[in-house]
């Protein structure tokens, strides 16, 4: 591993490889593709709003575009209000927002709001599509603490299609909590966002590949062999202060990486949920599709310092290149200017005292094996799980296979009590909607229902792993009034 700037280029990788042979040199043995970082890193704008009768309304539009990700040939891609990805979604605890969603697609899609608590109906997954050509209205009111949220499709059956063409966006949650800690915080600036996906492209023409979508990638979904950062390939950004905030969102459709530097540590200031009970200073951070994490880096001035994916630990010493453990490239260069602004160390107050496990009154067991939890495949007529509002519970959630799996729930933020019965590493201490499931290993989680009883509309619970997700490791749950019963589940053609 070296700190400096990778030697091929996209024009050239694999010439440039047989070179390195050739001189008895060896190549990077990871199937990404290695590229010059000399394109400036694009910062996803605010997304505009007005206030309408003291709700702050947003308007997105789901639409075809054309991009050009190598200077070479345009591809076709899709985005919210533009041609990949989206605007930034900005509100604070306690705001009324809602949106009007416009389908400008050929297909039928939705969108849901990744770690958010809301009302099912307003939560974007299946349940809630939109046609071509209609508009989705939902309003709910914020009511959670400050974190890196994100926003993308969730059709049942069509999720890792939409999400690789390029529909998704960051959705930031502010308090009082966050605007008062001593963290870096003006966006663009030193609170960068770093949304990280890979894509199959074709390094002559540019083109970005879908042959291998839907099954056949690997076993846990397409692994590409490009990897880019807000939608630029080799991007780096300027850094002016002598510390900045990543915000990380892995919107891969399938890729595990472990984010971190060769040369210094980083602290992890927040992770899905929002602000950890206190720094935690690490030099990898490992992060499953949907999973975030914000990390405050410390900079010299005049220095470049490389983030870079480490091989991830998935658990499984077996699974090798099929599911990408061994994989190793850069992803983002932080370039320091030579006289940088000085920023305080991080800190903050964290006054969540977090959920008690005497307060659980169920516990449930859930097994991913194959595309199936629990045995049965997603089934949108059925629903799995009845709970009830106001209800502590214990969800005990198990890969049973050596293939990678997530666990991702709707609605909530959950707390990792144990894994194998033991207490979870410190990274894993932040409230939590989605985690990395260890073949074999017991992950149990600790949650609270306390709102947004709805007998008709379900919630999910998945593998986030897109493709497995499309093809049935799914469940639906209900949360219902105490002593309430189950209700009509809607009916839609799928």
């Amino acid at each position: 591993m070296s700190p400096h700037r990778p030697l091929r280029s996209i024009a050239v990788a694999g010439a440039v490889a047989a070179l390195l042979v050739g001189c008895g040199l060896a190549p990077s043995t990871s199937p990404v593709d290695s590229v010059e970082f000399e394109t400036p890193l694009v910062i996803p704008p605010l997304a505009e709003s007005t206030a309408q009768n003291g709700v702050r309304v947003f308007e997105l539009t789901a639409q075809e575009g054309e991009t050009a990700f190598t200077g070479g040939d345009t591809t076709a891609t899709r985005g919210f209000n533009g041609s990949f990805l989206g605007p930034t979604v900005r509100a604070e605890r306690g705001e009324v927002v809602a949106f009007r969603i416009a389908n400008e697609l050929s297909d039928e899609t939705t969108v849901h709001w990744h770690g958010m608590h809301l009302p099912p109906d307003m939560d974007g997954g299946p349940h809630q599509p939109i046609a071509p050509g209609e508009t989705w209205e939902p309003s709910w009111t914020i009511d959670q603490p400050a974190a890196t949220l994100w926003y993308h499709p969730h059709p049942h059956g069509a999720t890792e299609q939409q999400v690789y063409q390029g529909l998704a966006g960051l959705f930031l949650l502010d308090d009082e909590h966050s605007s008062a800690a001593a963290l870096p915080q003006e966006y663009g600036v030193d609170d960068i966002p770093v949304i990280v996906q890979d894509r199959d492209v074709d390094l002559e023409t540019g083109q970005v590949l879908h042959d291998r979508l839907g099954g056949d990638g690997t076993e846990v979904g397409l692994l590409g062999n490009i990897v880019m950062t807000n939608g630029v390939i080799g991007a780096y950004w300027d850094v002016t202060t002598d510390r900045v905030r990543l915000r990380l969102l892995n919107g891969s459709t399938a890729r595990t990486y472990s984010f971190g530097f060769e040369d210094r540590s980083v602290t992890l200031v927040a992770s899905d949920g929002g602000l950890m009970p206190e720094p935690v200073v690490l030099d990898e951070i490992r992060l499953s599709p949907g999973e975030r994490a914000e990390i405050v880096v410390e900079m010299e001035p005049g220095e470049r310092a490389m983030l870079r994916s480490f091989p991830p630990d998935l658990g499984n010493p077996a699974a090798g290149f099929a599911a990408g453990e061994k994989d190793e490239f850069d992803v983002l260069e932080l370039r320091a200017a030579d006289e940088l602004q000085a920023s305080d160390e991080p800190a903050w107050t964290y006054d969540d005292v977090g959920l008690a496990e005497a307060d659980a009154t169920v516990e449930r067991e859930f097994e991913l094996n194959g595309r199936r939890i629990n045995g049965a495949e997603m089934d949108m007529s059925r629903i799995d799980e009845v709970v009830e509002m106001g209800s502590t519970e214990i969800w005990s959630v198990r890969n049973g296979e050596l293939n990678p799996h997530n666990f991702h729930v709707h609605d909530v933020q959950f707390e990792v009590l144990t894994i194998d019965g033991e207490a979870p590493p410190a990274e894993l201490s932040g409230r939590k909607d989605t985690i990395y499931l260890e073949p074999h290993r017991e992950y149990r989680l600790l949650m609270r229902f306390e709102d947004f009883a709805n007998p008709d509309v379900p919630y999910m619970y998945h593998c986030h792993l897109l493709q497995h997700e499309d093809a049935g490791l799914m469940g639906q749950f209900v949360v219902v009034e105490p002593g309430e019963g189950l209700g009509e589940v809607p009916d839609h053609d799928h």
